[in-house]
């Protein structure tokens, strides 16, 4: 158990440094930050702010004070903001991260029930009427959904707000959009799952003794079902992160997803680097711990 955990711990190390680095790069070929900040300035003041931002010295001697400065925590200071990038992106993590979290409670439980239901009645008019949602659920982008929700709940029927995040209200669409981005993958899991399941022979032998048919599906059925479900759900989790961002747009949602698209469009490089990598950060470690439940949920797993 150790090796395997450790050798995932070396993982998560390096697929956030690359991350990073290919965020890194991507900024730094983007465009100038210091022409954004002093659009009307003379040349010389321009260089002169370049060299006390350090972006006159080598990328790879920008990249490794970037790295080592993240060890310790400290991202630098927003270029706009004049304010420490990690306490911006910190301020605005708990927006995101409960935005994530209901959108993925409410996915749970829409996929969870239906997804059984629908195998045990494979073929009926409710699986047909699942197997067509999942379809269309997978077809519609992010950002067509939540601006249909708006047109339809908020400005139709004026039942809940647009944008904001100060009232329960306010939290009901952007997780309803969030959240259709990844029930119908999970629904799909379940369902394909119990398909597989409940015609093993151990579910046999249950009803032939009688067991409930309740029972058989909760007990015996759905507890081996759901080992494909929970590594699909700790990927989920990281799309959903992602999905995150376009969606506090769309609702102007004060999150970390929000902050990144206006660092951005300034090519505020600290926040944007600061944003990603603990964006990268909390993606791998909900993996890693994905990874771990897995093998205790999986003894096969255990013994390779």
């Amino acid at each position: 158990m150790t090796p395997f955990i450790v050798r995932r711990l070396v993982r998560l190390v390096v697929v956030v440094i690359g991350v990073s680095l290919v965020t890194f790069g991507i900024l730094h070929v983007s465009g100038d930050p210091v022409a954004l900040i002093m659009p009307e300035a003379p040349e010389a003041d321009r260089a002169a702010l370049r060299d006390a931002l350090g972006l006159h010295d080598p990328l790879l001697v920008q990249f490794g004070r970037f790295v080592g400065r993240a060890a310790t925590g400290n991202f630098g200071n927003s270029f706009f903001h004049r304010t420490s990038a990690f306490a911006l992106v910190i301020e605005r993590m708990p927006t995101t991260l409960l935005l994530t979290a209901f959108s993925m409670v409410l996915a749970l439980a829409i996929a969870l029930p239906v997804g059984v239901y629908s195998a045990v009645r494979r073929g009926r008019p409710v699986d047909q009427l699942a197997t067509g949602t999942v379809f269309l659920g997978q077809s519609m982008p992010v950002f067509w959904t939540g601006i249909m929700l708006i047109l339809l709940f908020s400005v139709q029927w004026r039942l809940l707000p647009v944008s904001g995040w100060d009232s329960w209200a306010a939290v009901v669409l952007p997780t309803i959009t969030l959240s259709t981005f990844t029930t119908p993958l999970l629904l799909r899991i379940v369902r394909s799952s119990m398909l597989d399941v409940i015609g093993l022979d151990y579910v046999r032998t249950a009803r032939a003794k009688g067991v409930s048919e309740w029972l058989v599906i909760c007990r015996h059925a759905l507890k081996n079902a759901a080992l494909p479900l929970v590594t699909v759900t700790g990927l989920q989790f990281g799309l959903l992160l992602g999905g995150a961002v376009i969606t506090e747009t769309v609702f102007a949602v004060p999150g970390v997803g929000r902050l990144i698209v206006g660092a951005l469009r300034q090519l505020d490089f600290p926040v944007v680097q600061a944003g990603v990598f603990l964006l990268a950060m909390i993606v791998v470690s909900v993996n890693f711990a994905i990874d771990v439940l897995y093998v205790y949920l999986n003894p096969q797993i255990r013994l390779r």
